[in-house]
């Protein structure tokens, strides 16, 4: 399959946009990634691929990734000095040179206007240093609803939080000039028992800078990381208590984790039983259906995706090997749900 790439320039006005993927054995997952880190309205300035000590085909799979489409601006680094996400994350946003720094993962698939929705974040708000959007699970049914969900739940969170934003690692950007400023304050958290994005997110706050949401930078993730035992969520939401800890100024009831244990039971319960359904672990056939939805989405937000050649070839071509394909396959957005009135971004408030 051909990407499909987007513009290959940005209005001069506009901020360039870096996005960095940091990787460690995500041979089944980064092509997709890539194939949709392009395929946007907005060419993004550079998408770096940091790898950490793979042991599977990941670096061999984005070389040839590299040579099939040289015109593709992809940079893939090497992090081998320590394994872990918080130095791997940290050596891909030290050597970006956008504006903008976004860092998603390798399971994600990002909205076709993904880059110029950031973008357009940053250049409209020059106190913007820090900015988040909601996701949802490309890979499990009701993925329209999960998105509405996510999107209400956040906004209550924050607004409940004094509008305290705070980033989600897998859909987040920051100022370049912010990065620089918390670079070598952020924790490294070398006993592995923090969130490293709430951390990010505090430091921001704690110097007090500007993090906004906005409900159009949205980005898909992958329901894997609910398939683990509940001791494993379980150590995971105590990466909340630890993380507030190490910031006791901004100690706070964070209400995303009752959030998160509601979610829980039923995400891990149907995450097997849907991929089993679909007959196949590998992921492309939703990944497809994602993308299709997302940019009948962005054309109705008013995007012109007419100039991304082979995407209407892509979004047409529906699977029909899978049993019960049809079943989970959403309908687009009718025009009185595109048309309802959206509201305003999340901010950070003054007191």
């Amino acid at each position: 399959m051909n990407a499909v790439y987007g513009r290959t320039h940005i209005l001069e006005h506009m901020l360039n946009v870096s996005i960095i993927i940091p990787t460690w054995n995500e041979q089944d997952r980064i092509t997709d990634c890539l194939d949709n880190a392009l395929r946007q309205t907005v060419m993004p300035h550079e998408v770096i691929v940091v790898d950490n000590r793979s042991t599977d085909n990941t670096v061999a799979i984005v070389q040839q990734y590299m040579q099939e489409h040289p015109e593709a601006p992809i940079r893939l680094l090497h992090q081998d000095e320590e394994q872990g996400l918080i130095p791997t994350r940290n050596y891909g946003l030290n050597h970006a040179t956008g504006d903008v720094l976004g860092r998603v993962d390798a399971d994600c698939m990002l909205k076709p206007d993904w880059v110029e929705v950031v973008s357009g974040i940053f250049t409209e708000d020059s106190e913007a240093m820090g900015a988040t959007g909601p996701v949802t699970y490309y890979d499990m049914p009701a993925r329209r609803m999960a998105l509405r969900g996510d999107d209400s739940v956040r906004r209550h969170t924050y607004r409940a939080d004094g509008g305290e934003v705070l980033l989600f690692g897998s859909n987040m950007a920051l100022r370049a000039s912010a990065w620089k400023l918390i670079a070598n304050e952020v924790c490294l958290d070398k006993e592995d028992v923090m969130h490293e994005d709430i951390d990010v997110s505090l430091h921001l706050l704690g110097r007090g800078l500007k993090t906004v949401y906005s409900e159009r930078m949205i980005c898909g993730i992958s329901a894997r990381r609910m398939d683990t035992s509940f001791k494993s969520f379980r150590n995971y939401m105590k990466r909340f208590k630890n993380t507030f800890e190490a910031h006791p100024q901004h100690w706070r009831s964070h209400k995303s984790e009752r959030t998160l244990y509601l979610m829980y039971p039923w995400l891990h319960a149907l995450f097997p039983v849907y991929q089993q359904y679909l007959k196949a672990k590998d992921i492309n056939p939703a990944v497809r259906m994602w993308f299709r939805e997302q940019v009948n989405l962005a054309r109705r937000e008013g995007d012109n995706l007419d100039d991304l050649p082979g995407i209407e070839e892509f979004i047409s071509e529906v699977p029909t090997d899978i049993d019960g394909i049809s079943e989970v396959n959403e309908d687009i957005p009718t025009d009185a749900e595109s048309e309802a009135p959206q509201p305003e971004p999340v901010s950070k408030m003054s007191n």
